[in-house]
């Protein structure tokens, strides 16, 4: 098992989870055709309600594992470190089981909470059907996500990232055969379908924790989990204390991550139903901002979440020995790698957005709008994920509870508000939930980053100059987009047209982004003059080293 260094680790992180997201992002294209609107917003609510409930389930268990794990490894302390991941895994364990009773228990609740008084479109027996087939992935997805924790915090990142790609495509083949083999070989309703689909995260969960399970009992001796060690002086209690103190703020994070979409979605259903809207156009909307234009944005999201695996184990190291220095600076590299790789990819699909709308699901103006917009939220959510995850690394929990709830509130109270302005001055109502999402998060990240300098002494000139330099490589990749709309011929209706039209555009913009950046020396500050050199080294099989 190779540990992997913070640049490298969150390299294989990040590589890993694109692949997934690539993959996540490509399955929609025949999954929607499937399913249709009905069954794609059906499928949406299955998973927003998911994603809320994993969060409770895991209650910050995974991360908080990795971050406990690395302490007590870097510390020595062995017996420590293996009594914190068998309580994890026993505390998991009570978790998910009440969890899942929960969910089915009180299915019909949450539909009903949501669909409200919504007239043609999936009724609250869809709606209660699918969650109940989702609950099943709570049983094993948590504790997944533990052994998954217990490498990172090992700095050993292939083996969790290899679970995920794995995971990622037996869920996608169940989601893509069920579905298809339901509605169009059996006749099947769509309903069903979907409940099938959602289905696949239990059996997915279930092939990854067996593959990442298999190679922590492999290697348990190299990772010092073989009982050949003497015992600590701490207690079952205080590990126990630790955790929880540890998970609470990641719980409270994600939790309100997730309560942006069920906030925006509750909200825009009861909105665009005031508004008159019909039932068909209410829910392609909603489901088009809360799942289907954040599938597209998942290859920005990536990138933090690949940066997080490695910088909550780098940056504990570095606080857990007082290293001010090197906490300091792994964080602004964090931040100007982040920055680096966002920022174009957000960019771009912003200028492409109608054109990659009609890729996945077809023209809809709608949905291109939603895209063009949204995209930007996910830059912000990335921003706020990294600085979050410093200030916990920091333990600065009482400021994680403050900005995440300030923003949840500044979401909530904006997004009626927007929606009837913006359909008052002729601008789509949609879009204002979008804007309160990005309002919500820019304020979370403002006082995020004022008390990482007030109280962590964290110092963002370094960074402020590089982003400033990033300007030019992003600003001359606009022109050349701008430019090439305005000549290459493009029919929205024609999947092929739209697939040549954006790949034409990425690969000339991305080639005019990196070879300026590359000539300014961007690069090589962000990643890393020596790592730069060892890949140009290993990519042409030693031929060149500069």
């Amino acid at each position: 098992m190779k540990k992997s260094s913070f640049v490298e680790g969150t390299i294989i992180a990040t590589l890993s989870i694109v692949i997934t997201k690539i993959l996540g992002m490509f399955y929609v294209i025949p999954f929607y055709a499937i399913i249709g609107v009905k069954g794609s917003a059906l499928y949406a609510y299955a998973y927003m309600f998911y994603n809320i409930f994993l969060d409770i389930s895991t209650a910050g268990l995974p991360i908080a594992v990795s971050k406990i794990i690395n302490e007590y490894n870097t510390l020595g302390m062995m017996d420590a470190k293996a009594r914190a991941y068998s309580l994890a895994k026993k505390i998991m364990g009570f978790l998910a089981v009440s969890i899942f009773i929960i969910m089915i228990v009180f299915a019909p609740v949450l539909a009903n909470t949501l669909i409200g008084d919504l007239k043609g479109g999936n009724t609250p027996a869809d709606v209660t059907f699918v969650i109940r087939c989702v609950a099943f992935a709570i049983l094993i997805v948590p504790f997944l996500s533990v052994e998954k924790g217990y490498l990172q915090g090992h700095k050993i990142i292939n083996i969790s990232s290899g679970s995920q790609v794995l995971e990622q495509i037996v869920r996608i083949a169940i989601l893509l055969i069920g579905s298809y083999l339901i509605i169009n070989v059996f006749g099947g309703s769509v309903t069903l379908a979907v409940g099938v689909s959602v289905f696949g995260a239990f059996v997915a969960g279930f092939v990854a924790y067996a593959f990442v399970r298999y190679q922590v009992v492999k290697n348990k001796k190299e990772l010092n989990n073989d009982g050949n060690y003497g015992l600590d002086d701490i207690s079952n209690k205080e590990i126990v204390k630790k955790i929880f103190s540890y998970a609470i703020p990641f719980i409270v994070i994600n939790i309100v991550n997730s309560l942006y979409n069920f906030t925006d979605m509750t909200l825009i259903l009861r909105t665009m139903n005031y508004l008159k809207l019909s039932a068909n156009d209410v829910e392609f909307v909603t489901s088009a901002i809360i799942t289907w234009a954040p599938k597209i944005n998942m290859i920005i999201a990536s990138i933090a979440m690949g940066m997080t695996t490695s910088l909550i184990p780098a940056m504990v190291g570095a606080y857990t020995l007082k290293n001010w220095d090197d906490v300091n600076k792994k964080f602004n590299q964090a931040m100007q790698i982040l920055l680096y790789l966002s920022i174009p990819m957000t960019v771009g699909i912003s200028l492409l957005s109608q054109s990659i709308w009609s890729i996945f699901y077809g023209y809809n103006i709608a949905g291109g709008y939603i895209v063009a917009l949204s995209i930007f939220n996910g830059l912000c959510n990335n921003i706020f994920m990294i600085t979050s995850i410093a200030l916990q690394g920091l333990n600065k929990f009482k400021t994680v509870y403050i900005t995440t709830i300030t923003g949840l509130a500044c979401n909530a109270l904006l997004d009626v508000p927007l929606m009837l302005l913006y359909h008052k001055i002729g601008i789509p109502p949609y879009l204002g939930a979008v804007t309160s999402s990005i309002l919500g998060y820019t304020i979370s990240i403002i006082i995020t980053l004022t008390s990482l300098k007030r109280d962590c002494k964290l110092k963002y000139k370094e960074t402020f100059i590089e982003l400033c330099k990033m300007a030019i490589p992003t600003m001359l990749m606009i022109l050349v987009v701008v430019i090439l709309k305005n000549i290459i011929p493009i029919n929205y209706l024609s999947r092929m047209s739209c697939v040549i039209f954006v790949a034409i555009n990425t690969i000339l913009g991305a080639i005019v982004y990196f070879v300026v950046s590359y000539k300014m020396g961007i690069i090589e500050r962000v990643f890393g003059k020596d790592y730069i050199h060892h890949i140009i080294k290993k990519l042409t099989f030693g031929k060149i080293s500069i």
